[in-house]
C-alpha cells in the first residue's frame, strides 16, 4: 500500500495553503527524519546549486542545513497552485556559529504525485546578513502561532 499525504491534488487554494503549513510546520520542527517523510522516496530536489535525490539523501542534506543555521524559524506562504503543483515563496531567518544573523528568501515549486508526497522540489534562495535588532520572528523555536504576522504582513 502506498503512503497517503493529504491533502492530495488537484489543489484548491484553502489544500494549497494547507499543504504549505505542513510544510512550514515541519521544516519548523528541524526534524530531518519527519520532514523527509513528506518526500516521495525518489523525489528529486534543486537546493541553491545542490541537487539530490531521494529521502536519504534529503535526510542527510537537512541535518546538515540544521547543524549550521541555528535557531531556524521559516515563514512559507502560496503564491500560486495548479493540479498537483505548489509555488510558494518564503523567508527563514537563523544564525551561524558565530552569532551573525541571516534572513534567507526564496522560492519552492512544488510537484506532488497522487497520493500527496512531493516527489519535485526546485529551491532558490537568498541570504541577507541583517542585525539581531532586525529580526522580526521571534516565537519560541518550533511551530509558528497563529496569530504571528504572514510574510505579506510582515511586508516580506
Amino acid at each position: 500500500m502506498s503512503e497517503s499525504r493529504p491533502p492530495l491534488p488537484p489543489f484548491t487554494a484553502e489544500t494549497a495553503a494547507q499543504k504549505a503549513r505542513m510544510a512550514e510546520d515541519a521544516w519548523n520542527s528541524r526534524d530531518p527524519a519527519r520532514v523527509a517523510l513528506a518526500y516521495t522516496i525518489d523525489s528529486r530536489w534543486r537546493n541553491r546549486a545542490e541537487f539530490l535525490q531521494g529521502r536519504d539523501a534529503i535526510q542527510g542534506f537537512l541535518t546538515r542545513k540544521w547543524s549550521r543555521e541555528l535557531d531556524y524559524r521559516l515563514i512559507k506562504e502560496v503564491w500560486a497552485f495548479h493540479g498537483n503543483r505548489i509555488a510558494v515563496r518564503f523567508a527563514y531567518e537563523w544564525h551561524d556559529d558565530s552569532g551573525s544573523w541571516f534572513r534567507s528568501y526564496g522560492n519552492e515549486n512544488w510537484e506532488f504525485d497522487e497520493h500527496g508526497l512531493m516527489r519535485l522540489r526546485i529551491a532558490s534562495i537568498n541570504d541577507l546578513p541583517i542585525g539581531a535588532a532586525d529580526r522580526k520572528y521571534h516565537w519560541p523555536l518550533g511551530r509558528r502561532p497563529d496569530d504571528h504576522p504572514s510574510l505579506s504582513e510582515l511586508g516580506l
